[in-house]
């Protein structure tokens, strides 16, 4: 049919076969931001939410999306995670989340660090919602890759 790669000649959906590939060390790094009310931030971080430590709740969350990537994008291979990192920075008008992740393996990780970051934000979200129901997410990206046959990329400044 055409060269996109999650298509057969027929053009029916595919998962791509990566056993040709080497095995390669591999790290993707992804953010998105949640913006908030100077109120729903500031109890973020006095820790006064009353469902208790957004941020605390929000790492396990994304760290548990990376693990489950596969089972969320259809096509997505399932690959065994070697690291996954979830980080926040809080200020007054909101949280910027950055999730990292890595494995050695035969297809890359970005998925997996976008998925962590989204979810993160969503329960970011769920957690404040009571506080502000007008937070807005918003700019979840890939931030930079490195490993496999594409090499490194780096979002441009």
């Amino acid at each position: 049919m055409t060269g996109l790669t999650h298509l057969d000649e027929d053009g029916a959906a595919r998962m791509v076969d990566v056993s040709a590939k080497a095995v390669t060390a591999r790290e993707a790094v992804a953010n998105g931001r949640i913006d908030m009310s100077a109120h729903a931030a500031s109890a973020i971080a006095a820790g006064l939410v009353k469902k208790g430590d957004v941020l605390a709740v929000a790492r396990v969350a994304g760290i548990m999306a990376a693990k489950r990537t596969a089972d969320l994008i259809p096509l997505c291979h399932p690959i065994a995670l070697t690291a996954v990192t979830v980080d926040f920075d809080l200020d007054a008008s909101g949280v910027t989340v950055t999730a990292t992740a890595r494995t050695a393996g035969q297809t890359g990780v970005e998925m997996e660090a976008l998925t962590a970051a989204s979810v993160a934000l969503l329960t970011v979200y769920d957690m404040a919602k009571a506080l502000d129901k007008g937070m807005i997410i918003r700019s979840v990206q890939l931030i930079a890759k490195t490993g496999g046959k594409s090499g490194d990329w780096r979002r441009s400044p």
